[in-house]
Order: C-alpha cells, then structure tokens, then sequence
C-alpha cells in the first residue's frame, strides 16, 4: 500500500517537472518574433538607403535652388515698379531735345534750322530746347503738372538785309510755359509708357540786329530791335520712363503742337515784321533725367 502511494507521487512529481519543460516550447517559438524583427531590421536597411537618397536629393535641390538668378524676375520687378508708382509723388524732370517748325524757315535763306549732332533738318526751323517739368502722380495711372521750354540758341539769318554795306541778322526763339496731363497704361519691370495732352501760352520773339554803323550811346538807341507775338498752344504728346532707382528715372517724349497766332504781323519802325502767324504746326523731341519724391 505505501509502494503504491509512493510510486503514485513520484509519478505525479515527473508529471509536474515535465509540465514547465513543455511550457517553455512557446517561449523558443516566441523568439522567432525577435529574429522576424532582427530580419525586419535587416530589411529596413534599404529604408535608410531610401532617407540617405532623399536628403542627398534635397541638398541638390537646395544647392541648385540657392543658385543666383541671371537676371531678376519679371514678378520682383513688378512688385518693386508698383511700390515706387502707387505711393503719391512728385516728379522734377530737367529736358534736352530739338524743336522743329517743319513750314516755317525763319527767312528764304536759312532753312532746315540748325541743330547740335543733327543739324539740318527739313526745310523749316529747327533748333535745341531745354525745359523742365514738375509733376504730381497721385495714383499710378495718372498724374498733371505743369512745364516751362524755350530755345537758348535760336537759328540765326546772318544775310537777313541784302546788302553787303548793310549787314544785318535775324533771330527767332521760342518760349512755351503751360500745364499737362498724362495717363499711364503700360507697367513692365522699372519701364512704363505713357500718354497724354499740353495746353498753354506760347512767346515767339523775332530779334533784328544791324551790325553796320558806328556805335552810339544806348540812350540814342541801340543796334537790335525785338518783336515778340503770343498765341497759344495745343498739343498731345507721349513718352517712356525708366527707373534707374526709386528716386531717379530716365525717359524720352515726342510732343506734337497746334500753334495759334493772330493773322496780323506785328512789324516795327523800319519794317521789320514778325514772321509767324496763323496756325503753325510744331513738332518736340525730347530727353529727359528726373527726380522723384515721395510724398
């Protein structure tokens, strides 16, 4: 009966010290994860390749992004034209050009005018002009002012008398002073164009001078004479600005007027008579150098 006991225990401690031995089988097969994730480790590798391949690609990109532009682009450009145009300003522009009466000679010898680098031109007059315009821009499409241009050095008819013992020359310049308008439609990058109308009064001077005789007190008179005629002015007139900076700009105008002058010449003492009347056709060319600033 004890033997029986006894073999009866034995048996079920051997079944007990068997019973973690087969436990433990799990545990060897959960190991298999780990080596399924020291493989999937193995296998992620490739993915490192794949971060390394985007970063290198990224640098490529941010080299070649980084790289200077030739030129700037046409959306700075516009950005940089609107901020100068669409803050109100005030504009002072100095211009150097020629003024031209393509039907009206001074005298029947002297035709085409004289002009520097140009010279002749037509068979009228023709001559340098200066002036200088003051402009207020309150948007950028539009802007008025007002413009002063005469001519320093007008054409000279040094055989005006006709005689040899008489020698006598004529002079005529010209003196504009008036308002005028412009419209803006076309921006592009720093460069714009413009159009527009002028209207004002317009001084005609036909100057005599006698360069015979001896010379006598100015209180007995003098050798030249001047006769002046006033009408006014009517023309259209366009043009381009470049900005060199945001204060400083370059430009060209061409300026076509209508002159109206009375009919009836004013003449002096001795004959002399003024030499434009009526409706006169005038053309303007022009270069200008400008200042801007804001308001």
């Amino acid at each position: 009966m004890r033997l029986a006991i006894v073999l009866s225990y034995g048996a079920a401690a051997g079944m007990a010290s068997a019973a973690p031995g087969e436990g433990m089988a799990p545990a060897a097969n959960e190991a298999a994860p780990g080596e399924g994730a020291t493989s999937s480790s193995r296998r992620a590798a490739p993915g490192k390749g794949a971060t390394s391949s985007s970063s290198m690609a990224s640098s490529r990109e941010g080299v070649t992004s980084s790289a200077p532009a030739s030129e700037p682009s046409e959306g700075v450009a516009n950005d940089a034209l609107a901020r100068i145009i669409d803050r109100p300003h005030t504009v002072a522009e100095l211009e150097a050009g020629i003024i031209a009466l393509p039907n009206a000679p001074i005298s029947p010898g002297q035709r085409g005018g004289d002009t520097p680098i140009v010279g002749r031109i037509g068979r009228g007059d023709a001559t340098l002009q200066t002036g200088i315009h003051v402009l207020y821009r309150w948007s950028r499409h539009y802007a008025i002012g007002a413009g002063a241009v005469f001519a320093p050095s007008p054409t000279s008819d040094e055989q005006y008398g006709g005689l040899a013992a008489l020698r006598r020359t004529h002079a005529r310049s010209y003196f504009f002073l008036g308002m005028e308008g412009r419209y803006v439609p076309f921006h592009y990058k720093y460069f714009e164009a413009w159009v527009g109308v002028s209207a004002g009064g317009v001084i005609i001077a036909d100057r005599f001078t006698t360069e015979a005789g001896s010379e006598v007190p100015a209180i007995l008179g003098t050798r030249d004479v001047t006769i002046r005629t006033e009408g006014f002015a009517l023309g259209v007139q366009g043009g381009g600005t470049y900005y060199l900076s945001e204060n400083w700009l370059a430009g060209a105008n061409l300026r076509g007027y209508h002159w109206i002058l009375p009919d009836t010449r004013s003449c002096s003492v001795i004959g002399d008579c003024a030499t434009l009347g009526g409706s006169v056709l005038v053309m303007e060319l022009g270069l200008t150098i400008g200042y801007r600033l804001p308001l």
